[in-house]
């Protein structure tokens, strides 16, 4: 056979009318044909091939191969093997002409092949056989009940099994009409009933009744096949007789009354196939129900759905493995990509393919979930989010950089904290596979605006987050980033947990600073917070002051003695640059919170923190607790700002420091970071003294559009920024640096002590008469019109004073005139 193969093949690997190449054949087919494996020549997809060799043109399993090949193209079900293509060849061997018939088909395994692969067991077994036997017995009861057709040989043989270990029936050549309506209808119903095995014969087919076969339904002769069907499978061997089909010890028992009723004595008692699939009770288990629930998902309710994923994790461990890989995992696959499975379908998804092998996952399931980050559910989002540490390694570079990313990124700036705090911590898995363009152009650019978010736990976790990819950024990126986003944002922050963090980021980034950088702009902050109001602060605080201390020493030392100063640095200091990455510190964003803005299952948990160099979950938890730490002193320079700088289109967001700076405060000159200092909060003192300044009155010929300003006696030499210039560099900042709308106004480079004439004028024992405009008090140093310092008459002061009071007793802020007995006499 395989060399008269070779001789219709050639040496090309097909025929010349098959678009098809021939591989090796199953030890198993049915009848006389051979099952072969091949691929399309097209684009090397797998497909099976059946071949037939006659011996001669007259050959009469020729004409029935030439039924089945027209039978198979033309009836079409779900559970009916799919025909692809079909053509005849003829070879001359030994000057005999030995025509071939081959049908190619899709790709499929002889069953019994596949049960010997699977080698199931037990329950297992069972529940594999009742789907496939509810398979078949479909596609028989279509045959019989709809299209009036009679197979004629349903066996083991004639049932074939895909990839996805689907049933499905063939061997179509004995295939007949059932014409038993038909009172003129003389001869065998069924042409070729010749190929039939004796051993599947039913009694009247053996003794060739076609009469008692007519007046019988037309299920009769294929129910008796299937009888043949499940003593095979059970028996886990070939029928060799008829007889031996009344052994029913190896049929279940919830299994045996069908059996018998299909191996029924009299044809026209025998059970209908359709009944068999909707009575049986060997047919309601776990598997069928899963596997049908899945086929028929998008006819169910919202209710329905959400209640079936959610159980179906637990589910699935108890099925057969192999049938849920095969079968379950790109149904369900499927159902997500195109929108008919819920959110909670993402983590049975998931948890399936972590039971793939690396290459399998990559192929089956990760294609499926990159799709996924491009959906508009918010609930699908934060499922991918909260679950992408499991399959972000099998992603790509390129595939996160064009793919995955952009879409991620807009959980940056989403309404719902939640969302935007599991976007932030996505970013440990996502940013090392991010291209050194798009973490300068875009990702630093979303971290520097959660730096400033109004949760604290976000905005702590985003200092987390830049000592664990500061590895990742350029030497350029690092040095014009790290220290401002740790030092004036961070270690600035109200939050005593994110002021924790950012101690612990610089001390885990060490190795990226030198000397004068470590003595210039970070220990002075360091050292501040060694009297900070937060226990785990000061002790951070001390700890990273000894180590930068160290640090200093050892690069002053190696200066002298020559060698890189940075090599080890971090060890030599008493800690370890690759001891591991900074663990999340807190997370004040609940499941109830998260559930509420964004509609998760009930299930969904926050993600768990480490306790691998993070902040004290105590001092997160208690924080609400605790009171309020006193005020730091911020350090502040004295330089005058000048014209704002233009960002470079590629702004990041922390400023644009010159590459060949020495890292001293000069550069932050250049940024806008040096003097990016809290305000000054105004003590009570100041402000009852500033209430207590004479204010000149306004001259009345002066317009009202125009400005004045109230300057003390001792305060004529300070110089300032006009309000109009002012106004003009902030916008001009806003637009070019998304950092310049926090940052800090340039401080005064004078003190501003009490004038002593003010003090003596407002004290209570100064005769000298007081002068007060009829507005409200203006405070010294401020521009403002003198409309709005006049109250725009005595109408708009008062309301404008008192909210909700009545004008007898109007609210004025500053001194308030005492009246004496000598002034009204």
């Amino acid at each position: 056979m395989l060399k008269f193969l070779k001789g219709v093949v050639g040496s090309g690997g097909g025929i010349k009318d098959l678009p098809y190449n021939i591989g090796e054949p199953y030890s198993t087919a049915w009848g006389s044909w051979t099952h072969y494996r091949g691929t399309s020549k097209d684009d090397n997809a797998p497909v099976s091939i059946f071949s037939l060799v006659g011996t001669s043109p007259q050959d009469g399993r020729l004409a029935a191969a030439r039924n089945g090949a027209k039978r198979l193209r033309t009836v079409r079900h779900p559970n009916i093997l799919s025909y692809l293509h079909s053509t005849e060849a003829e070879a001359m061997e030994g000057g005999v002409a030995k025509p071939t018939i081959y049908v190619v088909t899709e790709p499929v395994m002889p069953l019994a092949e596949k049960i010997k692969e699977l080698n199931l067991k037990g329950t297992q077994r069972d529940e594999f056989y009742a789907w496939g036997l509810h398979q078949i017995t479909k596609a028989v009861s279509f045959l019989n009940n709809d299209c009036k057709l009679v197979h004629g040989n349903v066996c083991v043989d004639a049932v074939v099994v895909t990839p996805t270990l689907d049933w499905k029936l063939h061997a179509f050549d004995v295939l007949s009409e059932f014409d038993g309506g038909n009172p003129a209808a003389s001869g065998p119903m069924l042409q070729y009933e010749f190929l039939v095995s004796p051993q599947y014969k039913s009694q009247e087919l053996a003794k060739t009744d076609w009469s008692t076969i007519r007046k019988s339904s037309p299920w009769a002769t294929d129910s008796w096949g299937l009888g043949c069907l499940i003593y095979e499978l059970f028996l886990g061997s070939k029928l060799t007789k008829t007889e031996d089909l009344r052994n029913t010890a190896s049929i279940p028992k919830t299994l045996l009354p069908d059996y018998q009723r299909l191996l029924g004595s009299i044809p026209s008692r025998r059970m209908n196939p359709s009944k068999l699939v909707e009575n049986s009770e060997f047919f309601q288990n776990k598997l069928v129900e899963t596997i049908q629930f899945m086929e028929v998902l998008n006819l169910k309710d919202s209710v329905e759905k959400d209640s079936f994923f959610r159980k179906l994790s637990t589910l699935v461990e108890q099925l057969p493995r192999e049938i849920v890989l095969k079968k379950l995992l790109p149904l369900l696959a499927s159902a997500l990509e195109f929108g008919s499975a819920a959110a909670p379908a993402l983590n049975p998804l998931l948890k399936m393919g972590s039971w793939l092998g690396q290459d399998d996952f990559n192929n089956k399931v990760l294609p499926t979930v990159i799709r996924l980050f491009a959906s508009s559910d918010r609930a699908i989002r934060v499922g991918l989010l909260q679950h992408i540490e499991s399959f972000g390694n099998g992603l790509s570079t390129q595939v996160v950089d064009e793919q995955v990313f952009p879409h991620v990124a807009t959980g940056f700036s989403d309404s719902s904290a939640f969302l935007r705090e599991l976007t932030l911590k996505s970013m440990l898995t996502l940013a090392p596979k991010l291209s050194q363009r798009t973490i300068t152009g875009s990702l630093l650019k979303y971290l520097s605006k959660l730096q400033v978010d109004e949760e604290p736990a976000i905005r702590t976790n985003t200092t987390i987050l830049l000592g664990n990819i500061a590895g990742h950024l350029n030497d350029a990126t690092r040095k014009r980033v790290l220290i401002n986003a740790f030092t004036v944002r961070a270690l600035r922050d109200g939050f005593a947990p994110a002021r924790g963090a950012g101690i612990m980021a610089l001390t885990a980034t060490m190795e990226f600073y030198d000397a004068t950088e470590i003595a210039t702009r970070i220990l002075p902050h360091l050292v501040i917070l060694t009297v900070d109001g937060d226990s785990d602060v000061r002790t951070k605080a001390f700890q990273a002051t000894e180590s930068f201390l160290q640090s200093i020493k050892l690069q002053v030392d190696k200066m002298h003695t020559g060698g890189d100063s940075m090599t080890n640095l971090a060890s030599a200091a008493g800690l370890s640059a690759n001891s591991g990455l900074l663990g999340w510190a807190v997370s004040s964003l609940t499941t109830t919170k998260a559930k509420t803005e964004i509609g998760t299952p009930a299930t969904t948990q926050p993600l768990e923190t480490t306790s691998t160099a993070k902040i004290s979950s105590n001092s997160a938890t208690s924080v609400s607790e605790r009171p309020p730490p006193p005020p730091v002193s911020v350090y502040t320079s004295s330089y005058q700002p000048e014209a704002p700088a233009v960002a470079s289109p590629t702004s990041d967001g922390w400023g644009d420091i010159r590459e060949n700076g020495n890292g001293n405060g000069d550069d932050d000159d250049a940024d806008g970071w040096g003097d990016m200092g809290l305000l000054e909060e105004p003590s009570l003192a100041r402000i009852q003294a500033a209430q207590q300044r004479p204010v000149a009155a306004p001259k009345p010929q002066m317009s009202t559009t125009n400005t004045y300003t109230v300057k003390s006696s001792v305060d004529t030499t300070r110089t300032s920024v006009s309000s109009k210039s002012y106004a003009e560099t902030r916008k001009a900042d806003d637009d070019d640096d998304p950092w310049a709308a926090i940052a800090a106004p340039a401080p005064s480079s004078t003190a501003r002590p009490l004038s002593s004439a003010s003090s003596a004028s407002g004290g209570r024992g100064s005769s000298a008469p007081r002068v007060r405009p009829a507005g409200q008090h203006v405070s010294l140093g401020q521009h403002v019109s003198l409309e709005k310092a006049l109250g725009g008459g005595s109408e708009a002061s008062s309301a404008g004073r008192g909210r909700g009071r009545g004008r007898s007793a109007p609210m004025k802020l500053g001194a308030q005139r005492v009246t004496r007995p000598s002034e009204n006499l």
